[in-house]
């Protein structure tokens, strides 16, 4: 088998054998197939595509370049959630303790932000003392003990999406869904889950930058776990606005915590509600979402839910009296109002700007090395469709930076106001099965 044979046949549309894309995979891997080559690859998927079956074959080559996580020993249904990233994003925090409070199973491995877009561990990391490095038997041992776990993934996982994805980087080869499904696929079948519940977000603030886009990358991923015989699912949610209020890593632990109690904004509930009667559904724990959603609204007000997120962060080590009393966080050195002026309907949010100034303002990473501000942030006090007077309060800047007049302007500038009564949008627009 010669790799100039498989970059000829996908240049001519032809479809990949499952050996010719394992024999590619393994190669580049291990050294031996040189990075020209792969470029030339890659190029000819993103002009030519690629079938739901080389998709598949691709995944399962991908996934099987490194660690392959044994969750067997964990009893009951393994549950994983996805999220192909937003901002104010904090979903994890809250919907993992809530899905486990109602008896499932959340083993979940996740990863850190980079650019306008946050990460959970990074938002873990904020409470003192969280650790999200754990063995692989005290992770099992915690999520059968107190039903969830979160931490890093392993280094050798998937190690070549990790190759794939720098080149593409560098190639113009990022913007193709078969690349796009089987990188994020690849990952999550690694860590070993039963069944995977995907958040594919689409608007100003996410990859996806419109409904059909992100039902096209639903819908490849959606396919590759029914070829991997695993129960996949896909939400399309919305990120026109940022998720619930808060922007930045403290800010939004607080919201995750006020939500568990029950007082959490609307939008973010809507969305933990829907994507947990999904999770429910398939760990086996209710027949319908009537009933799944009944039981999730019964646990964020009765306080089960919040004594799971207890047990979790006393579990990885963090400091418990920060999650009792949020007053102990502290506040960035400067906390500033940005007012509107003029009045009207809010019509649109330019979310990735928001994410933007978040990270300006030392929210979150512009490149890998980078270190996160923790205390730094954006409470968001207009959402879409509400009406705003002049001098009303937009936006509340958190940062420790003692330049942010550029922030103060770009705030603004993300706020579309018009005259015209406008309705809120919706958080959840369909489900993919």
């Amino acid at each position: 088998m010669q790799m100039t044979d498989i970059i000829l046949k996908k240049r001519n549309n032809e479809e990949l054998l499952k050996e010719e894309i394992t024999y590619f995979i393994d190669g580049y891997v291990k050294g031996i197939i040189p990075d020209y080559q792969v470029s030339a690859l890659l190029m000819a998927i993103v002009f030519n595509g690629m079938s739901s079956q080389e998709v598949a074959d691709l995944t399962f080559a991908m996934m099987n370049s490194g660690d392959v996580i044994d969750l067997s020993s964990i009893i009951g249904v393994k549950v994983d959630k996805h999220s192909t990233g937003g901002v104010g994003d904090k979903t994890s925090l809250v919907l993992g303790p809530l899905v486990a409070s109602c008896g499932a199973k959340v083993a979940k491995m996740s990863g850190r932000g980079l650019g306008h877009t946050g990460g959970t561990l990074d938002k873990l990391e904020s409470i003192p003392g969280f650790q999200v490095e754990e063995s692989r038997d005290n992770f099992i041992k915690q999520v059968n003990e107190i039903g969830i776990a979160i931490v890093g993934q392993s280094s050798n996982l998937v190690p070549a999406d990790k190759k794939l994805y720098a080149l593409r980087d560098v190639t113009g080869t990022v913007q193709s869904v078969p690349l796009i499904a089987s990188s994020i696929m690849s990952k999550k079948l690694a860590t070993g889950s039963d069944a995977i519940c995907l958040d594919v977000k689409f608007g100003s603030g996410a990859f996806c930058k419109n409904l059909k886009e992100a039902k096209t990358l639903a819908t490849a991923m959606v396919k590759i776990g029914h070829h991997m015989k695993k129960d996949t699912r896909a939400l399309l949610t919305n990120m026109d606005q940022p998720l619930g209020n808060a922007v930045g890593n403290i800010l939004e632990v607080k919201e995750a915590i006020e939500t568990l109690k029950g007082n959490g904004p609307e939008d973010l509930v809507e969305l933990c509600l829907q994507a947990g009667s999904v999770m429910l559904m398939q760990a086996k724990i209710v027949n319908n979402q009537k009933d799944a959603i009944e039981l999730l609204k019964n646990n964020l007000q009765n306080g089960k839910a919040f004594k799971v997120f207890e047990n979790f962060v006393r579990y990885q080590k963090g400091d418990l009296s920060y999650i009792n009393d949020v007053s102990k966080f502290g506040v960035a050195k400067n906390v500033i109002e940005v007012k509107s002026s003029f009045a009207g309907y809010i019509a649109k949010i330019d979310t990735e700007n928001i994410g933007i100034v978040a990270m300006n303002l030392g929210a979150g990473r512009e490149k890998k090395e980078d270190k996160i501000d923790y205390q730094a942030g954006i409470i968001i006090k207009k959402k879409c469709g509400d009406y705003v007077k002049v001098g009303d309060v937009l936006a509340i800047l958190h940062t420790n930076h003692s330049e942010y007049s550029n922030e103060i302007e770009n705030i603004i500038k993300s706020f579309h106001i018009n005259q015209e009564k406008v309705d809120p949008i919706p958080i959840v627009y369909d489900i993919i099965y």
